[in-house]
């Protein structure tokens, strides 16, 4: 039988499917403290997002530690324990190839806060109010 092939949306639902389950087992792994390091041990991590690449050969997963946990360590704490992350999410995800994992500090919060910051901003809020006109919609109802 042929071998049917994918198309990039279908292609994209299976990285978006496969990223969505790495991030599922390494939060559960972190949770369950099957990470034998002091500092890993001591974090709590939250596991934000993982990227996959399109082969499914490496992820990129992005964590926040919680509780005001130093971040630069915790990060170093996980990239020394890489080699014992990636064994278990091969075992966990049965895929021909595991991912390569490589863990990046999520900054979309300091991001969102940056932004939420800049809307907050009296000249900002002047500007904005300037923009909305007050219109009237015939359509709408009472």
């Amino acid at each position: 039988m042929a071998r049917t092939a994918s198309t990039p949306e279908q292609q994209s639902v299976r990285v978006l499917k496969v990223g969505e389950r790495v991030r599922h087992i390494l939060s559960e792994l972190l949770a369950r403290q099957e990470v034998h390091d002091p500092v890993v041990s001591a974090a709590n991590i939250s596991v934000t997002e993982v990227r996959m690449t399109p082969d499914l050969r490496n992820a990129a997963a992005y964590v926040k530690p919680l509780l005001g946990s130093e971040e630069d360590a915790v990060i170093k704490a996980l990239r020394q324990n890489t080699a014992f992350l990636q064994r278990e999410v091969a075992k966990r995800l049965g895929l021909k190839f595991a991912p390569k994992l490589q863990f990046k500090p999520d900054e979309s919060f300091d991001e969102a806060d940056r932004i939420e910051r800049l809307l907050d901003d009296p000249r900002v809020a002047r500007d904005l109010d300037e923009d909305e006109p007050a219109s009237e919609d015939p359509d709408a109802t009472p």
